[in-house]
């Protein structure tokens, strides 16, 4: 694990303390999304690369007090940041790869991903082992407060159909992963990709 993310720890570690102050109104955007994702109330859910957890009390909302919500991260100072905010009170906490999940196939009835696909090592394998561990007609949520256009402005960069998130490469990209494109939304105020578990 440590190998293929060293570059992922060391990024987000020595933000993470400072993480939720620097974007404090994404709020009801994480909730808007995870809303779209069809949860039931009841149902079990995961918060893949769940950074400071901004989405485990919506996952709680969605799926009530007897659902399950499961936040992994494989940095252990932004699951030392969901806990002092709170969150694990929303759902329990896993120091995990997303790749390499401790859970057993067709657990799960969704998956919510903010900003993950990005700072996955390799794409195919990450998005391979969130449908092993989802039921077949179970949704992924693959999501981020803005979209591709704005921020890639913010990091100084040219829009870029090499990026993952870009239509073309990403519908494939999750098919070969056991995932059917649903819908696909790319707007400054965010980007949301729905899929669906194949059988």
């Amino acid at each position: 694990m440590a190998d293929d993310h060293t570059h992922v720890q060391d990024f987000f570690s020595v933000r993470a303390a400072a993480w939720d102050s620097r974007f404090p109104d994404d709020g009801p955007a994480y909730a808007a999304a995870v809303g779209e994702l069809g949860l039931r109330a009841g149902g079990a859910v995961l918060d893949a690369g769940c950074g400071t957890g901004r989405a485990l009390p919506a996952l709680r909302t969605a799926v009530g007090p007897g659902g399950t919500v499961l936040g992994a991260d494989v940095t252990p100072a932004m699951l030392d940041a969901a806990l002092r905010a709170g969150r694990g009170a929303s759902g329990a906490l896993l120091l995990a790869d997303v790749a390499r999940l401790p859970l057993r196939a067709g657990a799960l009835d969704g998956v919510f991903a903010a900003g993950l696909i990005s700072h996955l090592p390799h794409p195919e394998q990450g998005l391979s082992e969130l449908a092993r561990v989802v039921r077949t007609g179970g949704r992924l949520a693959l999501f981020h407060p803005i979209g591709r256009a704005a921020l890639a402005a913010r990091h100084g960069r040219s829009l870029s159909d090499d990026d993952l998130r870009a239509e073309p490469r990403l519908a494939p990209l999750l098919a070969d992963a056991g995932w059917r494109l649903e819908t696909y939304t790319d707007e400054d105020s965010r980007f949301l990709a729905l899929a669906v578990r194949t059988g």
